[in-house]
């Protein structure tokens, strides 16, 4: 891989975070974190509505379908934003008694990103 595609993925990836959170923004959600990272994973966006708290991982892929864009999330990824959402959830009392949601935003390109509840 060169410099320059990691570049093109990291400001890809901002990008799709950035239209993943207009979805969100657009159904009523607040969005309270961006890419928080912890020693056990990174979280996406963290988002809120109502009392429901969401942690949401953001997959960007061209050329594929939804569902193979969200079997892209393997277990591994799954338990690790669990656990990361466990400390999230520690640091931020205000929030332990909200109800968590895990949450899946698929950005492809000339699309608007499609969100899928409990999708994680």
């Amino acid at each position: 891989m060169t410099a320059g595609t990691g570049d093109a993925r990291y400001r890809t990836g901002l990008r799709s975070e950035w239209l993943a959170a207009m979805a969100l923004r657009l159904r009523g959600y607040r969005i309270l974190d961006k890419r928080w990272k912890s020693a056990s994973g990174e979280i996406d966006l963290v988002a809120v509505r109502g009392r429901r708290l969401a942690f949401i991982e953001v997959k960007h892929r061209s050329g594929t379908t939804d569902e193979e864009a969200a079997a892209a999330v393997g277990d591994a990824q799954r338990r690790r934003t669990r656990r990361a959402a466990e400390l999230w959830v520690a640091r931020h009392r205000a929030y332990r008694e909200y109800e968590i949601a895990f949450h899946l935003v698929l950005v492809a390109p000339r699309r608007w990103p499609r969100i899928i509840e409990d999708g994680l």
